[in-house]
């Protein structure tokens, strides 16, 4: 049995980890929301980095282009003052799809993510005759099952048709439910033999574009030990960060950690025990 770490502070405040960073990278739901609501400390901890020097860089596996996730957290009270650029997967994924000009495309996902091919040369049509899949999850992610896919996923990956994954989180918050996303399609997917295209975190595409928009609001790149990643998804945000030899601060959401248990070392412990890259803290809810 892999013992538990002993090496993750916990801490009560971000302010300890703020001096020695210039720049964050920092995850969007679970972190300064839920889906439904905005935690009420974060955006405030993030407006205060900048107005302490720092600069924020928001990076979310949102399926969606940045101009819409803005119009959210506006919409749910997080200011741009709380953050310098937005960068998305589904803008990774418009880029991914320029690949595709003039061919098929079959978008597996709600309806409420049609915007996202907005603009692009591509010919929208059914799954039987498309050239690529842009999956951005379920159609009905509130009552279906990922498994509920495998079926029609099995069709198009007899055609080795590729999948574009424009979220690879397998679930994520929406108010005190966990919905599941296009990660987990995705999976499946892979499963069946079909080719998969990530689009965003863990990978490497959407850090790139955050390290450009970094340099962008600062005017040079600072070097990454002064690069701080903020994220609750231990799959995404936690080993994104440690493939990118970056600083990780991890935040306790409901995504894995149950807020009926005491939020301690050993409990942080347990959940990293035998995880190659290890959070360098840990926190319950991000907060100055």
């Amino acid at each position: 049995m892999t013992a538990n770490r002993t090496d993750i502070a916990i801490l009560d405040s971000v302010a300890a980890l703020a001096s020695s960073a210039d720049a964050w990278i920092s995850d969007i739901w679970g972190v300064l929301h839920n889906g439904v609501a905005a935690f009420p400390d974060a955006g405030p901890a993030c407006a205060r980095f900048r107005e302490n020097g720092g600069t924020v860089v928001l990076v979310t596996n949102a399926p969606r282009p940045a101009a819409a996730v803005a119009r959210m957290l506006d919409r749910l009270g997080i200011p741009p003052t709380a953050y310098d650029a937005i960068i998305t997967s589904g803008d990774v994924s418009r880029g991914l799809l320029a690949d595709f000009a003039g061919r098929r495309v079959y978008h597996l996902g709600p309806e409420r993510d049609v915007g996202i091919l907005d603009g692009l040369d591509v010919e929208i049509g059914p799954a039987e005759t498309a050239d690529v899949v842009l999956c951005t999850g379920l159609f009905h992610d509130e009552t279906e099952e990922p498994e509920d896919y495998r079926r029609s996923l099995a069709a198009l990956a007899s055609r080795s048709v590729p999948l574009i994954c424009a979220n690879p989180d397998l679930i994520v918050e929406r108010g005190p439910k966990l919905i599941p996303c296009a990660g987990a399609l995705a999976e499946i997917y892979k499963t069946l033999g079909g080719p998969v295209l990530y689009a965003g975190k863990p990978f490497p595409a959407i850090y790139e574009r955050a390290y450009a928009a970094i340099e962008r609001a600062r005017g040079a790149l600072p070097t990454k030990d002064r690069i701080l990643a903020i994220g609750d998804g231990i799959r995404t945000d936690v080993e994104g960060a440690g493939r990118e030899r970056l600083r990780c601060l991890f935040i306790a959401s409901a995504l894995h950690v149950d807020d009926r248990r005491a939020f301690d070392a050993g409990h942080v412990g347990e959940l990293f025990a035998a995880h190659a890259h290890p959070p360098a803290a840990a926190m319950r809810a991000l907060k100055w």
